[in-house]
């Protein structure tokens, strides 16, 4: 028997139990994983809320953790009992105390990368992996702008633009959050409480606005993002922070200079062991090498996940949220 996070009905918070929970054995091509730490996400909230849909109810939650590997499916290859091992991919149900998951959605932790710092830092950094190295093949020498620059996902945005040596604009809601993501390595910073974001990035650009667009927040930057994206530039959304984008003209990209707009997941990128696990090695590299820091801003223990995702909803985290089992 163990403990887990579970929901039976859509909602706030509020609906998130914290139960007695027995989970199945292992399939052929399953592991069961001991969880050490579980990583929080925003698209945990959306699951919770029914903005997306879990398989049926009640459900587990979450898709992120760390831990090392119980038990085995017969027909698993490559890992064993012991194996220290990460995951960011789902199915859901990271919280809790036991994970049951298909093998393929494993990656092996290096001796160098701890628990706490897998669970912190794989989903959002195979994020920002995908974003930057494929979605968008930002390059050295380029401005980019990114919304929600003081998050878990921004701040690893702009640790690895910089390494990549590009130019990242940040926006942010406080003078604490901008001096967080430029500590960070944010090239430039707007305020969005009382700036002009559009105003401000061209000015930063001289006029030329930016080749991409990297928008997590959704509704209420919209507008902005596609005014801040250059003639035949590419707008990339890929959360729904403020709610979701809807009613779309297609004709606004026309004319706004010849836009791209795309609504990846990481999900169509790591959608194999090998890509999942050659994304992991790019992160985990980057973290061995220093070049990539993660901060863990709040720890909260499992039972607490419900007060975890107020804080995280109501902009009151900085950096990355674990759950401790």
């Amino acid at each position: 028997m163990a403990k887990r996070i579970q929901f039976a009905a859509h909602g706030g918070p509020e609906v998130l139990e914290y139960v007695d929970y027995q989970p199945a054995a292992p399939g052929p091509q399953e592991v069961r994983v001991r969880n050490r730490a579980i990583g929080l996400n925003f698209i945990d909230t959306y699951y919770r809320s029914g903005l997306y849909q879990p398989p049926a109810l009640p459900s587990g939650l979450g898709t992120e953790g760390a831990g090392e590997v119980e038990a085995v499916g017969s027909a698993v290859s490559g890992l064993k009992v012991g194996d220290r091992v990460a995951y960011a991919t789902g199915p859901l149900g990271a919280y809790s105390e036991l994970h049951v998951l298909p093998a393929d959605k494993l990656v092996k932790l290096p001796a160098a990368i701890g628990f706490e710092q897998a669970a912190a830092v794989l989903l959002k950094g195979l994020t920002v992996q995908y974003l930057l190295r494929q979605t968008y093949e930002v390059q050295a020498g380029q401005t980019i702008l990114w919304h929600a620059a003081a998050g878990g996902v921004g701040l690893l945005a702009c640790q690895w633009a910089k390494a990549l040596g590009v130019q990242l604009i940040g926006t942010v809601s406080s003078p604490a959050k901008a001096a967080l993501a430029e500590a960070n390595g944010a090239w430039a910073t707007i305020d969005y409480s009382r700036e002009d974001v559009c105003a401000r990035v061209r000015e930063l650009t001289a006029g030329k606005k930016c080749p991409v667009v990297y928008d997590s927040v959704g509704k209420d930057t919209w507008e902005i993002s596609l005014d801040c994206v250059k003639p035949r530039g590419l707008l990339v959304s890929f959360g729904n922070a403020s709610g979701p984008v809807t009613g779309v003209d297609l004709g606004i990209l026309a004319q706004k200079g010849s836009l791209y707009v795309t609504r990846p997941s990481l999900f169509a990128y790591a959608n194999s062991r090998e890509s999942l696990q050659a994304m992991a090695d790019e992160l985990f590299g980057l973290l061995a090498s220093g070049q990539l820091k993660v901060e863990i801003g709040q720890r909260y223990a499992l039972a607490d996940a419900a007060q975890a995702q107020t804080a995280l909803a109501s902009r009151q985290t900085t950096g990355s949220t674990i759950l401790l089992p």
